[in-house]
């Protein structure tokens, strides 16, 4: 990976919770997105994913290290002047489409708040340009008049990707934008994000739990826990030849039939629960769950490198002892 539309550096966010107590939510990631790329940050409940995301955007004050994006190091700590100037070029699709959403604001005024704010356009061009998003994301210009409680889970969210998209952003981060989604529908937005892609040339950090549908709309697959990326790799070989014990539980704990074999994945279940992100220690994190866990693996923090050597560092990387 030689120049990245966005380059995280040593990213790291804490969050003190007094009494001496800080709470390790991003620590350390370094992670570069090609243009026109998708990157699928998979990991449990309690990672950091979220947080990583909106870190990036700068809707959280960074702890330590940077982001880049298009060659310009991005502030530590937005100012409002800051958000005015990236909010154009990077914006956010929410995981839950209802709180996201002004209730005493219809559609189009949502839609068109971001225009509003950030361009020169007239009341008509703006007007136009919420009745073609709605259009392009599956609605209809008559509903630019309602209120987000008017529609479903799935409409909804299809409302916050067109007032994500409606700046015409370079790059999106999507926080779990089809958790709270049937599937059904989680399909439908997920092959919506993927036409947009093509389309609008976008390049997105796309966070979910749902491992096969990342896999399906994601060029590469980062794995986190607890605040680390255990390992980064094309989402295909990520998914189907995983190396960490940690992604080979997570993906087996989520079966999917094998197209190639015919064969159902055999199904695992990562045992216990994810520790507490509070003044974290040395080691690696997933020790105290993993059932290949060497002596070593609880006092010294693997370090995330690439799997083979004498292979480019952008292809597969690994965070675990086994590998060393």
């Amino acid at each position: 990976m030689t120049n990245p539309l966005v380059e995280i550096v040593s990213l790291t966010k804490h969050f003190s919770m007094g009494r001496g107590e800080t709470l390790h939510a991003v620590d350390e990631v370094s992670l570069g997105i090609e243009s026109q790329e998708i990157v699928g940050l998979v990991g449990e409940s309690g990672s950091g994913k979220s947080t990583l995301g909106k870190t990036v955007l700068g809707l959280h004050d960074k702890t330590g290290g940077h982001v880049v994006f298009d060659g310009k190091e991005l502030p530590s700590r937005y100012t409002p002047k800051d958000f005015r100037t990236y909010a154009p070029v990077m914006q956010m699709i929410f995981q839950d489409p209802y709180s996201s959403l002004n209730p005493r604001m219809t559609i189009g005024e949502i839609i068109g708040e971001g225009l509003r704010l950030h361009t020169n356009r007239s009341s008509a061009e703006i007007n136009e340009r919420v009745i073609y998003w709605l259009e392009r994301v599956g609605l209809h210009a008559d509903q630019a008049s309602r209120y987000p409680h008017e529609f479903s889970g799935g409409q909804r969210q299809r409302i916050g990707i067109a007032r994500a998209l409606v700046l015409e952003p370079r790059f999106v981060v999507c926080d779990e934008p089809i958790s709270a989604l049937d599937v059904s529908v989680q399909a439908q937005v997920v092959n919506l994000l993927d036409e947009l892609k093509e389309s609008l040339g976008l390049t997105m950090l796309f966070i979910a739990h749902d491992l096969s549908m990342v896999r399906y709309v994601s060029d590469r697959m980062a794995v986190m826990y607890l605040g680390s990326l255990v390992e980064i790799g094309p989402a295909n070989d990520v998914f189907f030849e995983p190396k960490h014990p940690y992604t080979e539980l997570l993906i087996g704990s989520n079966p999917e039939p094998d197209p190639m074999s015919e064969r159902n994945r055999e199904s695992t279940r990562i045992q216990g629960e994810i520790p507490s992100p509070i003044n974290v220690g040395d080691g690696c994190r997933f020790a105290n769950r993993c059932p290949k866990a060497l002596d070593h693996c609880a006092t010294v923090t693997p370090e995330l490198k690439p799997l083979n050597a004498d292979v480019d560092s952008t292809t597969r990387l690994i965070a675990c002892h086994l590998y060393s």
